[in-house]
């Protein structure tokens, strides 16, 4: 199944962190606190949205930083997806 976002709305996947302690002990992810960088896997067409043209800034593989508790959960082909708005994006992540 493919996802479609509308209007300035961001389909990304969560970036899984492995956290190990000091000691060598692998973090389960459910004590491990909310990721807040993701892939970008899909990408609304922008629009007109409550009266202004939003033009999207982001694109499909950026890897983009978003508030802790910003955005949608949803599962999608097993796979945990969060769904945002263009304006919860705080930055894209640049390579060197």
């Amino acid at each position: 199944m493919k996802i479609q976002p509308l209007f300035d709305c961001i389909v990304v996947k969560p970036t899984k962190n492995e956290v190990v302690t000091s000691s060598g002990i692998v973090l389960a992810e459910q004590s491990q606190e909310k990721p807040q960088s993701a892939t970008v896997i899909a990408v609304g067409k922008g629009g007109l949205i409550d009266g202004k043209q939003v033009e999207m800034q982001i694109k499909v593989g950026d890897t983009v930083l978003y508030p802790k508790y910003a955005g949608s959960e949803f599962k999608i082909n097993g796979e945990t997806v969060l769904i945002l708005k263009q304006n919860d994006i705080l930055a894209i992540l640049l390579e060197d």
